[in-house]
């Protein structure tokens, strides 16, 4: 499926950057569940937005570029004890996970 996600700085949403370091022989299964986790629970949630996985070509990384109307909502999902399963699976597949929130400050369309 493709969906356009316009990334705005008037548009004051909480942007997740979530990195994930994995074995190479395990990103697809991390960026399977990952997905599988925003279909089935993430994007439920009051206040998602979006949720966009990438993964690096050299197969240790995965980022998961999420959005959320504000930084509560995004705190509130952390609470949620559906979403924290979800949450736990994922820190088992990978050996490191750096979630971050930030706001967007510049953006330059081409």
């Amino acid at each position: 499926m493709t969906v356009t996600v316009q990334v705005d700085t008037t548009r004051p949403v909480a942007t997740l950057i979530n990195v994930f370091t994995v074995s190479p022989d395990r990103q697809d299964e991390l960026i399977e569940l990952l997905a599988r986790a925003t279909e089935e629970t993430m994007k439920h949630q009051p206040g998602f937005v979006c949720a966009n996985f990438h993964a690096s070509l050299d197969g240790e990384r995965v980022i998961n570029y999420a959005q959320w109307e504000t930084e509560e909502h995004y705190r509130a999902m952390l609470d949620n004890p559906e979403a924290r399963v979800h949450m736990d699976q994922a820190a088992k597949i990978a050996s490191d996970v750096q979630p971050r929130l930030f706001s967007v400050v510049s953006v330059h369309p081409g």
